[in-house]
């Protein structure tokens, strides 16, 4: 019997797209998909999740609520929000997004206009196999201050400083907790639930706090 493994997501890339085309793209597609989109400099990622990548990516967002609530800050959940620059000619999904710093001037907006509004604080990608873009760049020049990659072994943690994303130990949004322990929560999950593990990241929470 020959044993085969569900992918974590699938990545396609379509080359020499317009902007305008990209633009209609999205508005005709509409947001009832489960494809995410990224485009940079002519091309666009689509990307598909499967049941890994959204188990990872919900779980972190639960895990993300748990250090808000714990630490005392409010937090708006923009999830898969898209972001677009119509002066730069860039524009993404990401798995999940988050305003924290900058809550409270979105907290009543159903729309985000990256024009006037500022970009999430916070922006997560599950990335089980390699980007067909780069997203480093892409989120730098969307001016997302805070930026985290879980491979599905390890969270890396970057902070946009005089425009390009350094690799940093620590959270800015989260200074004194060890968030790249994330993943050896994670990795409970499969073997006591999503709610006994969200209950032991709170207690690990609160012991650093």
């Amino acid at each position: 019997m020959v044993t085969t493994t569900t992918p974590a997501e699938t990545r396609v890339l379509i080359e020499n797209i317009s902007w305008q085309t990209f633009k209609t793209m999205l508005a005709e597609m509409g947001c009832n998909r489960n494809t995410r989109f990224a485009y940079d400099n002519g091309n666009i990622e689509i990307m598909t999740p499967q049941m890994p990548h959204e188990n990872s990516n919900r779980n972190i967002e639960g895990f993300v609520i748990v250090l808000c609530e714990e630490l005392g800050l409010e937090i708006k959940r923009s999830g898969s929000l898209t972001l677009t620059r119509d002066d730069i000619e860039r524009g993404a999904e990401p798995d999940s997004s988050y305003y924290i710093q900058n809550e409270y001037l979105v907290r009543s907006k159903e729309k985000i206009n990256l024009e006037f509004d500022p970009p999430p604080d916070l922006v997560l990608e599950v990335e089980y196999s390699r980007p067909k873009i780069d997203k480093l760049k892409l989120y730098a020049y969307l001016g997302i201050p805070e930026f985290w990659r879980y491979n599905g072994i390890e969270l890396r943690i970057y902070s946009l400083i005089d425009g390009e994303y350094l690799e940093v130990e620590n959270s800015p949004t989260f200074p004194g907790i060890a968030i790249k322990e994330i993943p050896r929560f994670l990795a409970q999950t499969p073997n006591i639930g999503e709610i006994s593990t969200t209950r032991n990241f709170r207690t690990w929470v609160k012991e650093q706090v």
